[in-house]
């Protein structure tokens, strides 16, 4: 094994109307993440369970991190096969599934990655590394579902 990495995060529930959880009307589902002296993820539940739209919640957070994950190791492979990416964008989807007890699970999440080279000739190679980075991706290693891409690049010069 080549090494360990811990994480730290600090999860506060924010949502304490005055009541705490007294009913189930009677909380927000809000709450700060925070690391560090990072700027704070201010987060809620989705808003089908009673959740603040405007907030993130654990769902977007997991199709976030599994796409820039993606993104990271895809550079890093692009910058050592000498394919040289100039625009990256990724239109990330998943889907959740509610089970009969009130739980849930993800069935898939599907990257969308729109990739810009510099050059036609580094397409073909290019399309090829989204296979190796979701291989190697930390968190796609992690979860319990299928992790599909389906990338577009394109070139600067078309």
């Amino acid at each position: 094994m080549k090494g360990q990495h811990y994480y730290k995060t600090t999860l506060k529930w924010t949502g304490n109307k005055g009541t705490g959880t007294a009913n189930y009307r009677a909380f927000e589902r809000d709450y700060t993440v925070s690391v560090n002296s990072k700027p704070h993820i201010l987060g809620s539940s989705d808003p089908a369970f009673r959740g603040d739209k405007a907030k993130y919640n654990p769902e977007e957070l997991l199709v976030a991190s599994l796409s820039s994950c993606h993104m990271l190791w895809y550079l890093h492979l692009c910058s050592e096969a000498g394919v040289v990416v100039t625009d990256y964008t990724d239109i990330a989807t998943g889907t959740m599934i509610e089970t009969e007890n009130g739980g849930g699970h993800f069935s898939e999440v599907t990257l969308n990655p729109m990739v810009t080279v510099k050059e036609n000739a580094m397409i073909a190679k290019a399309d090829k590394l989204h296979k190796k980075a979701n291989e190697l991706c930390f968190i796609a290693n992690s979860v319990n579902f299928k992790v599909q891409h389906k990338a577009t690049c394109v070139s600067e010069k078309e």
